[in-house]
């Protein structure tokens, strides 16, 4: 953000009525709530996941006890992308950067004596959320918790991979297809669950602005939201049970306005361009979390206060669910410490600042709500160039946003290089010492005891009922069946997430980004 002094004449045309309006009320720029914190406190969400399902259930355990409000899962790259653990592609990688999960049998042990009636989940998965989805419904039957009683969001935001991330299995239009089917079955049987959260995050880490990555989640969401009407299903229904998953990176300022412009912008999306009329159709729900590509491998006890300011800028911003990163997500997985750490930080702010007590407490301010207008106004008018482009779908295949966010990438990593934009400890306030940090490792052993699950459970099933169960996801995905239900058949008759993924694979072919 370029560096100004605010003044009330960059306000001389602003009307309060219209861009602000009262919380709980359409536009929502002040929160979708007319009490927010007062009246409900965000989630308080820790993101974790590493090696075998027994030891994230230790630390989901953990986490409970100190305090979170619901649990957020991270899974590793083969779950990721639908191979197995023992498959030749998941060397090296089983359990790495999140809980390995292979079949029915590893999700039970994840939520093992955690409730998940009582639990709201979410979890961050993509190309293969229809299958964990299918997974988490079956662990909840084995627990005797009807899908109708569950509570969380999975991911299932598979336009931002080919955006930004890049854990993709299918071409993008099955794989829409496949988000519509987990919409409309969650919209039927799971009303209390978010079939898919839009994730501006990981475009933010990609290098995005604040400004790209509001117009660039929006423009996955507005493709959703299509795909779905065209499936027939109601704006007013599915739009209520819609979430959003932003970043909270380092300009502060920027930061809340960022959230607020948002609000405002998808509440005017819904009812001018989709005709919602629902207002909880309209409001703009979302997770955020702290921006990890800010974190530094260099003194990290600095990140506690990067950390710190993010987290408050997303609670002056009107976030629903936070989650803070560990001080040492640069050099590994967090540790027990620093993921304690890191869940105190929101309960400081929750309980100690006085930041909840007040609705919307930055409204009005010059430099606010002239940052919340030109963020809106830079995000509306790059939404316009994709339509221009044929929409969504035609500007992802021809890599124009992938350019874009690559642009302001490189713009950020020169600005660092020339020491234009300061980091501390890398480019300015140096300390030539280098820092003993205590890091989590993942014991080698976890891949072989993984391979050694997936090989039990092939060898003690019904290969029958398991074949047959996977050639009735085959013959779905050949046809408009819903796929959510034969892959829950599928993964109960103890099918993997490989073979699952393999027969969907037979069917939509992979995705190759030529680029």
């Amino acid at each position: 953000m370029e560096s100004k002094t605010a003044t009330a004449e960059d306000l001389r045309d602003w009307r309060s009525e219209e861009a602000l309006g009262t919380p709980g009320a359409f536009p929502f720029t002040r929160g979708i709530y007319p009490t927010m914190y007062r009246g409900r406190p965000w989630s308080m969400r820790q993101y974790a996941g590493f090696g075998t399902a027994a030891e994230s259930n230790t630390r989901y355990r953990y986490l409970l006890d100190q305090g979170v409000s619901g649990l957020s899962v991270a899974f590793d790259l083969p779950t990721q992308i639908g191979y197995d653990s023992d498959h030749a592609l998941a060397a090296g990688e089983v359990g790495r950067v999140g809980v390995a999960i292979d079949s029915i049998e590893d999700m039970a042990v994840l939520f093992d004596e955690i409730p998940l009636d009582k639990v709201s989940t979410s979890m961050t998965i993509n190309a293969t959320a229809i299958i964990l989805l299918a997974l988490y419904v079956a662990a909840a039957r084995r627990q005797g918790v009807a899908p109708g009683s569950l509570a969380g969001t999975v991911q299932n935001d598979i336009l931002k991979e080919y955006i930004a991330r890049g854990t993709y299995i299918f071409p993008p239009r099955p794989s829409l297809r496949i988000v519509t089917d987990v919409v409309a079955y969650c919209g039927a049987e799971i009303p209390a669950w978010h079939p898919v959260s839009i994730s501006g995050y990981h475009i933010r880490e990609a290098g995005a602005t604040a400004a790209q990555e509001v117009a660039f989640t929006f423009a996955d969401a507005i493709a959703y939201v299509e795909a779905a009407m065209s499936a027939g299903l109601d704006v007013n229904h599915f739009g209520r049970r819609l979430s959003f998953f932003f970043s909270a990176d380092n300009d502060f300022l920027e930061e809340i306005a960022k959230f607020r412009a948002a609000r405002r912008l998808w509440a005017r999306l819904m009812r001018d361009r989709f005709g919602a009329t629902e207002p909880k159709a309209q409001q703009l729900r979302f997770h955020t979390q702290t921006a990890g590509s800010t974190l530094t491998a260099q003194q990290p006890d600095n990140n506690i206060v990067r950390v710190a300011l993010q987290a408050m800028a997303a609670v002056l911003g009107g976030t629903q669910s936070l989650h803070c990163n560990g001080r040492d997500e640069a050099l590994g997985l967090p540790t027990e410490t620093s993921a304690r750490i890191a869940l105190r930080t929101q309960q400081l702010i929750a309980s100690e600042t006085g930041v909840a007590n007040t609705v919307d407490p930055v409204a009005g301010s010059y430099a606010i709500e002239q940052l919340t207008d030109a963020i809106e106004a830079d995000a509306t008018a790059l939404l316009a160039e994709i339509d221009e482009q044929g929409g969504t779908l035609a500007a992802i295949e021809r890599g124009a946003i992938q350019r874009q966010i690559q642009e302001s990438a490189y713009r950020t990593q020169k600005g660092i290089d020339a020491g234009d934009r300061i980091v501390v400890g890398v480019n300015r306030y140096i300390d030539p010492d280098p820092v003993q940090f205590d890091v989590l490792r993942i014991d080698p052993q976890v891949e072989a005891d993984q391979r050694a699950r997936v090989a039990a459970v092939r060898a003690s099933r019904d290969d029958a009922a398991t074949t047959r169960a996977l050639d009735a996801v085959g013959q779905a995905a050949r046809g408009e069946t819903n796929l959510v239900p034969p892959i829950i058949t599928a993964v109960e008759s103890h099918a993997t997430v490989g073979e699952i993924a393999d027969t969907l694979r037979a069917v939509f072919g992979e995705y190759r980004d030529d680029g």
